[in-house]
């Protein structure tokens, strides 16, 4: 047996020191450097067929190599599939993470009923009854779906090589040991071991692995920070527990684009896919409100009109309030410096909150021209005219900057019938004789005139 070695890691960032310190030069956090026994041994969980060890890799020239497009797995899921930018790659490894209780376990399980192929779930965290249930609720029929309950690396292996499954879930890998590392399990030895033994079986054996991660309290992946680096794609599962509407975004992808992203509805029978996002977004209200108005804004590929709400009232206190849910307090704090300079609204002795409907989070810089809209509405006390939207981002200047994909958000408009959309002057608009009508404005004073007189 070799000599055991033992090395000191920062449970927050994954850092290795030779001996124990208090405080971590990476992170700079305290007293998180423990002390974790590492094995150096040339072992492995995995152990492929001899034909697939007998393979070597050898260098290629570039021009020899082949490009074909690579075939995915459909998990007959669009929501998910558009994420991932097509489908699930043969062979990769994706960590999908998020907040407790928001439902990576249901999706996943959700996904691996559905699949014509033979799906094998390991789970470290409930028994099989346990499963058995949610599955009755999601799918009774499934016949695909494998399930197992088993934390060790090799015991996973074996029933891994004797069932020969299409598809492998773990849940999750922080309750995953190996017996090649003597730490804890959820330890950085274990978490960095058991995933680099699961690469090791998704490459050779060419079966795409899914991995559950769970995350702190700052939101971030539970681990060493490696274990993001190490797999092909990361997920974050994210939403309010106080809406029934959750998000999948895409944190880092090797197959596709990290802008897409999916809207499921969770309900009794597990989680619905929203295909038209928008409806959903914006609220049907039968009279006209003031401090509302609609944003064309665009992720990924996909166009969604959402709801900006805006609420702006003398501040009782002696510092006026600035809120934002969903949308960055900073620029909410430079666009009401720019209606103060630029179009001369005494903004600074007001509260401001503004709110994103739905529980989402936009980053798009399109949706300024709504956001300023719905502050002046509020401010003035005047609705916005019923079938009005925005799309264009504001300058510190008080121009209308032009955004990207301006067609797209012109189109999605119309399908959903609204009659007027707001654009920049400089906009290259490709369509010709829309039916929707297109204000080209340059300036907020253009925009103030039209909306409010």
């Amino acid at each position: 047996m070799a000599k055991t070695k033992t090395a000191f890691f920062c449970q927050n960032c994954g850092a290795q020191y030779p001996k124990w310190i208090g405080q971590c030069t990476s992170c700079k956090q305290w007293n998180t450097i423990v002390e974790e026994v590492v094995q150096k041994e040339e072992k492995s969980a995995w152990k492929p067929t001899q034909s697939k060890q007998s393979k070597t890799a050898r260098p290629l020239p570039i021009n020899e190599i082949t490009n074909d497009s690579e075939v995915r797995f459909n998990l007959l899921d669009q929501e998910f599939n558009r994420v991932l930018g097509g489908g699930l790659v043969p062979g990769s490894l994706t960590l999908l993470g998020g907040e407790p209780g928001i439902g990576k376990s249901t999706l996943l399980l959700q996904i691996a009923l559905k699949v014509p192929i033979r799906t094998l779930y390991v789970s470290g965290e409930e028994s099989q009854k346990q499963i058995k249930m949610r599955a009755d609720r999601i799918t009774p029929k499934a016949k695909n779906c494998y399930i197992l309950t088993e934390t060790k690396t090799q015991n996973i292996f074996q029933q891994i090589v004797a069932l020969e499954p299409n598809l492998v879930v773990i849940d999750s890998i922080q309750t995953l040991h190996s017996d090649y590392i003597e730490s804890a399990p959820g330890s950085i030895s274990q978490i960095r071991e058991c995933t680099a033994e699961l690469i090791k079986f998704a490459k050779e054996s060419n079966t795409p692995v899914i991995l559950v991660g769970h995350i702190t309290k700052d939101g971030t992946i539970a681990g060493p920070k490696i274990l993001e680096h190490m797999v092909d794609t990361v997920l974050q599962f994210e939403g309010d527990r106080n809406y029934v509407y959750r998000i999948l975004r895409s944190l880092k992808n090797r197959f596709g684009s990290t802008a897409e992203l999916g809207i499921y509805e969770m309900q009794g029978s597990g989680l619905r896919e929203v295909i038209n996002p928008s409806e959903i977004l914006i609220s049907n209200n039968e009279g006209e409100l003031s401090g509302t108005a609609i944003a064309a804004t665009v992720e990924g590929m996909r166009p969604l009109l959402i709801e900006v709400q805006a609420l702006v009232s003398t501040a009782v206190y002696g510092t006026p309030q600035r809120s934002a849910t969903g949308f960055n307090a900073k620029r909410l704090n430079m666009l009401l410096a720019v209606l103060e300079k630029r179009a001369g609204f005494k903004l600074a002795a007001k509260d401001v909150f503004l709110n994103i409907t739905g529980g989402i989070t936009v980053d798009d810089p399109a949706i300024d021209l709504a956001v300023m809209a719905a502050i002046l509405s509020s401010n003035a006390d005047i609705p916005i005219e019923k079938g009005t939207c925005f799309a264009a981002e504001i300058g510190l200047a008080g121009e209308v900057r032009p955004i990207q994909r301006v067609d797209q958000r012109i189109l999605e408009a119309e399908k959903l019938g609204f009659s007027t959309i707001y654009v920049s002057k400089r906009s290259k608009i490709g369509l010709k004789n829309p039916n929707i009508q297109v204000f080209l404005v340059s300036k907020i004073e253009d925009v103030v005139s039209h909306l409010f007189g």
